[in-house]
């Protein structure tokens, strides 16, 4: 007879009704993923030409934050036993036993009918196929087919992270323009310098899980080298929008986005050139050492670089796209009576 994997073993045991906590079923959406989420989709709303009425705007943001949330569930529910084998995601719902990996599943189909369905009815089915595809993509391609077999993982299935703020360009316009694309593009290169310079300091879980993360595969020298490459190919791109209209009337950004975009460019390769010139990775982390759990911020001394990296990258990119949203606000609703 079949031996059932643990996960599966523990839910064929376990009761046909769920017992699990609503804040435990809120942790299934990966709600600081969805926050991020939310913003970018807010800006590409926002940043898209013309007015859009502020309570279809908020049903779109809603649908793409829920659809967010949706691939999230999938993705614990099909790595409960991935995420069970390491420190930074052992506490999840379904790694911790807390939600059935098929309760999750189930959960994550019925969100992901909704969002589209909704997103489709609210403002159009381009924007509703977009969230599709974002669900399919993070949920599919990256979980299970790139997430295991490639150190290019996580520059690939980025793509899905990228998304939300072409999602909310199309809710408003029905269209997806280079600009939208562009916004897409800064996600996209941010995605690799962010994502490695966590694995830096955290390549004993992900080697424990099996996952391919680049300093696992290709070790930490090369890691470093390639987030600078990276961060350089972002930084660049992320001044664009200040300074050609990338197929519109006049630049996406304006002088506010500009000086975010080059000061906190510069910032961010100051970081990057640290943290190339470091031993971030070379050692295991001070939790791994001894096998404790840890701050995601507690690491010892050498790879600090790689966490102020880290921990500045989103401080940058938020930065980034707040100074866009300002900038598209006034005209949007400010000055717009019908928006309300």
């Amino acid at each position: 007879m079949t031996q059932l994997p643990p996960a599966l073993a523990e839910d064929a045991a376990a009761p046909a009704l769920s017992t699990a906590r609503p804040e435990e079923w809120f942790q299934l959406l990966k709600p600081r993923v969805m926050s991020l989420v939310v913003f970018t989709a807010l800006t590409g709303l926002f940043a898209a030409p013309g007015d859009p009425r502020l309570f279809e705007g908020l049903i779109a943001v809603l649908c793409i934050a829920v659809g967010a949330g949706a691939a999230g569930a999938l993705n614990m529910a099909l790595e409960g036993e991935t995420d069970a084998l390491m420190r930074r995601t052992r506490g999840r719902p379904v790694a911790s036993g807390k939600v059935r990996s098929a309760d999750a599943l189930t959960f994550g189909i019925i969100l992901s009918l909704f969002s589209v369905t909704l997103l489709g009815m609210n403002s159009n089915w381009m924007a509703a196929g977009l969230l599709a595809l974002t669900i399919v993509y993070y949920a599919g391609l990256y979980t299970l087919v790139l997430k295991r077999r490639t150190p290019q993982n996580i520059v690939i299935g980025g793509a899905a992270g990228a998304f939300p703020p072409v999602i909310g360009w199309a809710a408003a316009t029905g269209d997806a323009p280079l600009q939208a694309w562009w916004l897409f593009l800064i996600i996209f290169l941010w995605t690799p310098p962010h994502s490695w310079a966590l694995a830096l300091y955290s390549t004993g879980d992900y080697a424990r899980a099996g996952i391919p993360m680049m300093p696992v595969a290709r070790g930490a020298q090369s890691t470093r080298l390639q987030i600078l490459l990276y961060s350089l190919a972002l930084v660049v791109a992320a001044v664009v929008p200040a300074l050609h209209p990338l197929g519109g009337t006049e630049p996406l950004g304006g002088t506010g986005y500009l000086a975010v975009s080059i000061g906190g460019g510069a910032l961010f390769l100051l970081l990057a050139v640290r943290l190339w010139r470091s031993r971030a990775g070379d050692a295991p982390d001070k939790a791994e050492a001894v096998g404790r759990e840890a701050a995601l911020y507690d690491v010892r001394a050498e790879a600090k670089p790689a966490r102020n990296l880290f921990a500045f990258s989103i401080l940058y990119l938020s930065a980034l796209f707040a100074a866009l949203l300002i900038e598209h606000l006034p005209a949007s609703v400010v000055e717009c009576p019908s928006c309300v």
